[in-house]
């Protein structure tokens, strides 16, 4: 029930080295590391023998051992050395996924791998461009990737959920006009004229008692992605129209990459393009967001639980377009992948 043909972030760069490392991605249990010229690797972490996790093993030169009776593989996946036996069986090799070192991230195909087009992959420049500062994270969700998705297009919630950073009285009655494409979903939201959130009165250095025009513009993109351009200017100065040099303007950029049915890691980075020299900025930026994310994913851990004990029927709301759009995209490519009627999800 995911699309594969599909690039997902497998991991920060920061987090692959010369030790290996586990994580399951689309229910499937990955080992990720280095080669010693710094090249990105992924294969399948179950030994082909008896299913030992060869993350558990040992690097030698860029061979993986296996932990359990020592069966070598190289990057490719084919088993090249059996210590038991000269005779290597045609079927001794694990599957070797194509990777991408790309805006400090690294991404993984889990598909058919002659699909596997670099250029498809989702574009998240900010990330490394010097003129932008960022703070970002991998978090790990107790609950299924749409939810989250479902979260991020729905901001009413931002009143209740983040009183403290991102949320203020009337944000659930802000504008919001939802337009769908055939891979793409949009979701704009504006406040006019309001007091800002906590965090953007910090970052901003708005006047006490000084109201804003604030902006929440989301993009989701398959099959696990949303942007949000999002902001505060200070009430009519133009923002809508364009100008936003009286206030803050920032990317909230977010990787939901499933681990299983009920599991999600959270890749996210915060990006901003003020004060980037300033060390107090990227400090706020990563606590503010850390904290605000935290208050997401405790919420949703719960909504999944009650899932898991016995799914009820829900109601939707006019808030709910966007998420319901998504959802919409993911099936049908879900659905055309298993008939073989589609090609790839970011096409």
């Amino acid at each position: 029930m995911f699309i594969r043909n599909a690039w997902y972030v497998g991991a920060w760069d920061h987090e692959v080295g010369r030790d290996m490392l586990r994580r399951i991605i689309l229910a499937e249990p990955i080992v990720f590391f280095r080669r010693e010229d710094g090249t990105p690797v992924a294969l399948e972490d179950r030994c082909c023998h008896r299913q030992a996790p060869l993350s558990l093993g040992k690097l030698r030169g860029d061979i993986v051992e296996c932990p359990y009776h020592g069966l070598r593989f190289d990057q490719t996946g084919a088993c090249v050395h059996i210590p038991s036996q000269d005779r290597i069986p045609a079927g001794a090799r694990v599957t070797a996924y194509p990777v991408v070192e790309r805006n400090r991230w690294i991404w993984i195909w889990m598909g058919d791998p002659a699909l596997a087009d670099p250029d498809l992959i989702e574009d998240f420049h900010w990330i490394d461009d010097p003129a932008w500062g960022y703070g970002g994270d991998r978090l790990h969700l107790e609950g299924n990737y749409l939810l989250l998705v479902d979260n991020l297009l729905d901001t009413t919630h931002l009143t209740f959920v983040h009183p403290t950073t991102l949320g203020t009285d009337d944000f659930a009655s802000s504008e919001v006009t939802t337009r769908r494409e055939e891979r793409r979903v949009n979701v704009d939201r504006w406040l006019m004229d309001r007091p800002p959130a906590p965090f953007h009165k910090r970052m901003g250095g708005f006047p006490d008692g000084a109201n804003v025009d604030r902006w929440q513009l989301a993009t989701f993109a398959p099959p696990c992605f949303v942007k949000l351009d999002v902001g505060s200017a200070l009430a009519g100065s133009g923002a809508r129209q364009g100008d936003r040099s009286k206030g803050v303007s920032m990317m909230n950029l977010n990787a939901l990459t499933p681990e299983t049915q009920g599991s999600t890691h959270y890749f996210w980075a915060q990006v901003y393009n003020f004060k980037i020299d300033q060390r107090w900025m990227s400090d706020l930026v990563r606590s503010q967001v850390t904290k605000a994310f935290g208050e997401d994913l405790a919420i949703v851990r719960e909504q999944q639980r009650n899932i898991n004990l016995a799914p009820r029927p829900t109601i939707d709301l006019q808030q709910d377009a966007g998420g319901i759009a998504a959802r919409r995209i993911v099936e049908r490519l879900i659905a055309e992948e298993q008939q073989g009627t589609g090609k790839v999800a970011a096409e």
